[in-house]
């Protein structure tokens, strides 16, 4: 795309932050203000409280509506970015609803008679406190996000809006100090080209969105945007994490090459869609899609997935009061089954809790000390059996119609797998007393591989299992203690890890010794970098978004497995994780030039 300078204010200017999403935009700059509110406290009259309250209440109310209409924008999006929005708008809305948030506010507004501004102000400030104080990184993260919430109040107190992105010039980029997920899911990449901010780290939930969305994207890039006035042209380097304010015209001419390359090699990879994922010494790799909604199968096929190796069953809980009943989700993934026409479909049971939270359910699902070691994913299904029975059921009934597995999520002990057979069998025999058409034989049962204990358990688990799928981007946060969407300590999360590779290694190791199917469905399975690490450990099967798909083919048909299997032996011996990714990086340059 030929882009020329829009206001050329100044000579230009280079600036560094960290490359996480990658890809070329250029464009002119939008600076994006969230519309932070001043609170200016006020005394309030005995007489006019009530008032005031109801002021809050109704403020309370509309940020609600709100939510929810963001949410709403949310469901269309697809993928990791899809699933990781939700969930923290779903957070973002039990925050609202908390008792303690409303009734802290109201208290203040009584006892020291002071407006509903100041009072939300003061309240979110000393609950986010309480957060700051505890050492552990996923509940000190949980303060930002009352912060977010405290201020979306104030803006509806205020009447402040909040500035979205309707009427930017086509081709846009948005330049902000920060850009939060609901922030993100107010872009539409038809219009943005791509965004940078100061703030945010590579494993952030905007991060991650960004890939999603396909938007280039630089992050932690300080000092620029002072550099920055609207309609300046700028180039966002996703790849390198270089940021060019004002581009010179051979800058500009650079950068338009590299993006006609980047097209050409799109164009590339879409040819592949048909060809099968085979190394050079032809070792096939089964590649398919990770889905968070239905209508992603259509994308999913059109990318040539081979079938779906993650089926996220949390979208059919969310946006609503109630639970779905067995036959509104046996609809739903039947709906799934058809469509992808005769590919094997692999359907996770209900991955909730911690940050992931669902109305309708009778338990406090971020109770205790730390909600992301609590009653989560397959924990909360087992102590709710009628929970798990109807989602085996709807799971059953969709399988008399293809192909289709299921997947324990947070499995952590051979019990657990033992428990969910049992109740499966018995659901699979009331079916069939009531005449109802299910998957026959009974689906493989599988277990996820995302915490170390399972990790390091996986080979009695592979007794009791049919089939392993490795989740890494639990795995990894909670090998590493580390919430990737925690600002602090984002740097820290490592998919290089010596820690998290040799867990990966005992575990696919495990389900080979068993002869039982091992697949990768995290981040790190999406990601060419690492493919080769998974076809030299073994791993045959490899589940990520649509969008991932091209280029891991891509990588595949590049190289040679047996070469593969030796970059593993060096790199599970490396306690060095910048050791291993030297070594991975040549191995993946030579496939290239091979």
């Amino acid at each position: 795309m030929n882009v020329e300078p829009q206001k050329q204010a100044g000579r230009e200017s280079r600036f560094q932050g960290l490359a996480v999403s990658p890809g070329i935009a250029i464009g002119p700059v939008h600076v994006h203000r969230a519309g932070a509110v001043t609170v200016v406290q006020r005394a309030i009259a005995a007489e006019d409280l009530d008032a005031e309250k109801q002021r809050f209440l109704d403020a309370l109310e509309r940020a609600r509506l709100q939510l929810e209409k963001i949410r709403a924008k949310a469901s269309r999006l697809h993928g990791v970015a899809g699933e990781e929005l939700s969930f923290l708008l779903e957070a973002h809305c039990q925050m609202l609803s908390s008792r303690r948030l409303s009734d802290g506010v109201l208290q203040r507004i009584s006892g020291a008679r002071i407006n509903a501004e100041a009072a939300v102000e003061s309240e979110v400030g000393s609950i986010s406190a309480s957060f700051a104080e505890m050492d552990d990184p996923y509940l000190k993260a949980r303060g930002r996000d009352i912060e977010d919430v405290g201020q979306r109040v104030l803006r509806a107190l205020s009447r402040v809006s909040l500035r979205g992105f309707e009427g930017l010039a086509s081709g846009s980029i948005v330049v902000a100090e920060e850009i939060t997920p609901a922030d993100a899911a107010l872009m539409d990449p038809r219009q943005i080209a791509g965004f940078a901010c100061t703030l945010g780290g590579i494993e952030g939930h905007t991060a991650i969105m960004a890939r999603s969305l396909g938007l280039p994207a630089v992050l932690g890039v300080a000092g620029f945007l002072e550099a920055c006035r609207p309609g300046n042209t700028i180039v966002v380097d996703g790849s390198s994490g270089c940021v060019v304010v004002n581009p010179s015209p051979e800058t500009l001419g650079s950068y338009q090459d590299i993006q006609a390359a980047l097209a050409e090699e799109t164009a590339v990879l879409a040819r592949l869609r048909d060809l099968p994922a085979v190394t050079r010494d032809s070792h096939r790799i089964l590649l398919q899609a990770n889905l968070d909604l239905p209508r992603d199968a259509g994308e999913a096929i059109v990318a040539g997935a081979e079938g779906v190796g993650l089926l996220r069953t949390e979208f059919m809980f969310m946006n609503r009061e109630d639970l779905p009943s067995e036959d509104e989700q046996a609809e739903v993934l039947s709906d799934v089954v058809r469509a992808m026409a005769g590919r094997p479909i692999t359907m996770r049971t209900l991955d909730v809790g911690g940050e992931k939270l669902v109305s309708g359910l009778d338990v406090d699902q971020a109770a205790g000390a730390n909600p992301a070691l609590g009653l989560r994913a397959i924990r909360l299904s087992l102590k709710q059996p009628e929970l798990l029975e109807a989602q085996f059921a709807a799971m059953l009934r969709a399988g008399a119609l293809g192909p289709v597995r299921i997947l324990l999520p947070m499995i952590c002990s051979i019990g657990e797998v033992r428990a969910a057979r049992a109740c499966l069998e018995q659901v699979a025999e009331r079916l069939s007393q009531e005449g109802v058409a299910i998957a026959d034989p009974l689906p493989p049962l599988g277990v996820m591989i995302e915490v170390p204990g399972a990790a390091l358990a996986a080979d009695s688990l592979a007794r009791e299992s049919d089939f392993f799928a490795i989740g890494t981007n639990d795995l990894i946060m909670y090998t590493l203690a580390i919430d990737r969407g925690e600002e602090r300590v984002a740097h820290l999360y490592d998919p290089l890890h010596a820690a998290v590779l040799r867990l990966i290694h005992f575990a696919v190791e495990a389900a080979l010794r068993h002869d039982k199917p091992v697949s990768v469905c995290g981040e790190m399975a999406g990601d060419p970098r690492y493919t080769a690490l998974f076809v030299g450990l073994g791993v045959r099967e490899l589940s990520m978004h649509a969008k991932a798909l091209p280029r891991v083919k891509d990588q595949i048909r590049r190289m040679n497995s047996a070469a593969a299997a030796n970059l593993v032996m060096e790199s599970v011996i490396r306690s060095d994780s910048r050791d291993v990714a030297r070594l991975l990086d040549v191995f993946n340059a030579m496939a290239g030039n091979s």
